[in-house]
């Protein structure tokens, strides 16, 4: 299963649109609050990668109606979160590049 991936270009695209995903944070809490997606909801890597070893779905609060665009630092954790999650039949996307390219992304807008 290949799992979805956007930019940072079309996921600010999507924030502007008001569409109706979900961006999961699934880096610790300390460095969520250090810096984050405006938008964003934290659920830690740890949590997510349980639901793999674990049968049954823990209690997500993460609507399975909505795309879930998950991402962490640089998009190796978000990748494996959204398998555990795809696996789970949450619909999801990764975001490309992490919240680095997010920032590199950011910056570009602020330099033009």
């Amino acid at each position: 299963m290949t799992i979805k991936k956007l930019t940072p270009k079309e996921l600010h695209e999507k924030l502007l649109g008001n569409e109706k995903a979900v961006v999961l944070d699934v880096r610790a809490e300390e460095k969520y609050n250090e810096f984050h997606i405006e938008e964003s909801k934290n659920i830690p890597k740890t949590i997510i990668f349980e639901m793999e070893e674990k049968e049954g779905n823990p209690p997500l609060s993460l609507p399975r109606d909505r795309e879930v665009i998950v991402t962490c630092t640089t998009g190796n954790s978000a990748a494996k979160c959204a398998k555990i999650l795809d696996a789970h039949n949450y619909n999801v996307t990764v975001l490309d590049g992490g919240l680095a390219a997010w920032k590199a992304y950011l910056q570009s807008l602020e330099d033009k």
